[in-house]
């Protein structure tokens, strides 16, 4: 299953750890051409090293100028996609959140997100695709969650809009994971249900961005349960939340 991205160019934002990364290696196997960006430059050169010529291209979205400046950098030449996996994670009672740390969150998530959805569709090729994470904490609140949750919720609505305004141009796509062993995750206290490994992730994104879906959420042995939840009326769906 490589043909699809041969010879493709892609950027991936969000590309030094986690999903990101695995993805790198993923879209790398299937002979993609990348552009590799996050905060860590020194992870980056690393991940290169591992897919042939990746251009390392270190950017910050809670620094808006910086993806700017990545973005003008980049405007001589086009590319087939640019995927937005970049996240803050601090679960917490919403009692004993940081007011700080959550601005930076709500700024690298759902702002980060809005500003790679606003500066760099001139950069992809007609027909290319724009690819942003949501989750799916994102389908319903539950407890601890608050302030990630909101932004995930924010950005799956983000993409729906996108889906419509930005056809046929540009195919934009919404990955929703499920629980993904990362540093991130590492976070949370509680068994994680359905708990799979970026590597297992990065494929699932890959297969699902060949296809013609719009969402690609995994493992669906846990999505599915999540949007029922979701479908569900609130007095069930609170009641049944309100026992975890």
């Amino acid at each position: 299953m490589t043909g699809f991205f041969a010879g493709k160019r892609y950027w991936i934002i969000g590309a030094s750890a986690g999903i990101g990364a695995a993805l790198a290696r993923e879209l790398h196997r299937r002979r993609a051409s990348l552009i590799l960006s996050a905060r860590d430059a020194g992870a980056l050169q690393a991940l290169a090293a591992d897919c042939g010529d990746a251009t390392v291209l270190p950017l910050d979205l809670g620094q808006r100028d910086t993806l700017v400046r990545a973005v003008a950098s980049l405007a001589e030449s086009k590319v087939d996609g640019v995927i937005c996996t970049a996240a803050l994670y601090d679960p917490a009672r919403v009692a004993e959140l940081d007011a700080a740390r959550s601005e930076d969150l709500v700024r690298v998530n759902l702002l980060g997100s809005l500003d790679v959805a606003r500066l760099c569709p001139p950069l992809i090729a007609a027909g290319g695709q724009l690819v942003l994470f949501g989750s799916v904490a994102g389908y319903f609140g539950l407890p601890n969650g608050q302030a990630y949750s909101a932004t995930k919720a924010a950005i799956i609505n983000l993409a729906e809009s996108l889906r419509t305004e930005l056809a046929p141009a540009i195919d934009v796509r919404l990955v929703s994971p499920g629980f993904v062993k990362t540093r991130l995750t590492d976070k949370n206290s509680f068994a994680m249900p359905a708990l799979i490994t970026p590597e297992q992730a990065a494929i699932a994104v890959a297969n699902g961005l060949q296809r013609r879906s719009f969402e690609i959420h995994f493992p669906k042995r846990f999505t599915l349960g999540i949007k029922l939840l979701r479908a569900l009326p609130y007095a069930a769906s609170l009641r049944l939340v309100a026992r975890l």
